[in-house]
């Protein structure tokens, strides 16, 4: 699909009918963690980490079908994730998607276990995916738990993150922090994508190499968009990594310099794509929306 826009309204649309089927109606008892994990999941996030799933195996020509269940899983990690991370004894945030945050809608034990429900059903739905051979399965369960967990994924960024919390570090702490906390589940997405295709290992490590780039091209831009966007466009607490001490690219750059590093990251994104034998034109262009995104 040549049209970004599009892309992504098509996502969007095809994940929540796959999430639709997964989750549990508001109806359903117990109802009210019914009710906080839709509240969550269902809030109008992006579907940037599950879209990055259906563009690799674009890319790769993988059946569309093949990919729903895992990039639905990965947005059911994504969103617990949020959801713990928003907890008082985590970030301790109101806002979330535009909205009010779960454990503030409903309560703090009900939020934890909105998040544990999620994280399992996301490995439920994987290992139960018909459209995957067994094999292809397991390796996607091996893939999703490293990304999600440690020692390199994201609960141990998100610890390391909240160790450096009023400390001075350097930046190669830095970079270790957010490629875990938030490059661990991107490239885990992307590496879904290509395992599902059944690319070779080659292509494989070059998705990876690609993948790894734009997590830290996320987290740069995220960055930046919270020290120069308003609450209301990001419908998160804008200021709130300044305000709880946290090291960002533009503590240690200024808003200029991390600006350039983004794009330098974006171009390097960009070529490695160049040593895939696949039209991966998509795959740069969500790279360009990273850079350019607003909220």
């Amino acid at each position: 699909m040549n049209n970004l826009k599009t892309f992504f309204a098509e996502c969007t649309r095809t994940i929540d009918e796959k999430l639709e089927r997964f989750v549990p109606t508001e109806q359903t008892e117990p109802r009210k963690l019914h009710r906080a994990i839709r509240w969550s999941l269902f809030a109008g996030g992006k579907r940037f980490r599950p879209a990055l799933v259906l563009a690799v195996g674009e890319a790769f020509g993988a059946r569309k079908e093949n990919l729903l269940c895992t990039a639905a899983a990965i947005e059911m990690i994504h969103t617990y994730s949020l959801v713990h991370d928003d907890l008082p004894a985590m970030d301790d945030d109101d806002l979330r998607r535009g909205r009010v945050t779960c454990h503030r809608k409903f309560d703090e034990a009900t939020a934890i276990l909105a998040g544990d429900v999620l994280q399992t059903l996301a490995f439920q739905v994987v290992s139960e995916d018909k459209n995957l051979s067994a094999e292809i399965r397991i390796r996607l369960i091996s893939e999703l738990a490293r990304a999600a967990g440690t020692p390199t994924g994201m609960v141990a960024g998100q610890q390391l993150d909240l160790q450096a919390e009023g400390k001075k570090i350097s930046i190669e702490d830095l970079e270790k922090i957010h490629h875990s906390k938030t490059g661990a589940i991107i490239c885990g997405a992307a590496r879904a994508g290509a395992i599902i295709s059944e690319a070779s290992e080659a292509e494989l490590e070059t998705v990876s190499k690609f993948a790894s780039k734009l997590g830290l091209l996320f987290q740069i831009t995220d960055d930046l968009l919270d020290v120069t966007q308003t609450t209301a466009v990001l419908g998160k607490t804008a200021g709130k990594d300044s305000a709880s001490a946290k090291a960002t690219y533009p503590g240690f750059y200024g808003v200029e310099e991390s600006g350039k590093l983004a794009r330098r990251v974006c171009d390097e994104a960009c070529a490695a794509l160049q040593e895939i034998d696949k039209n991966t034109d998509l795959l740069c262009k969500l790279a360009d929306f990273v850079l350019n995104r607003k909220s």
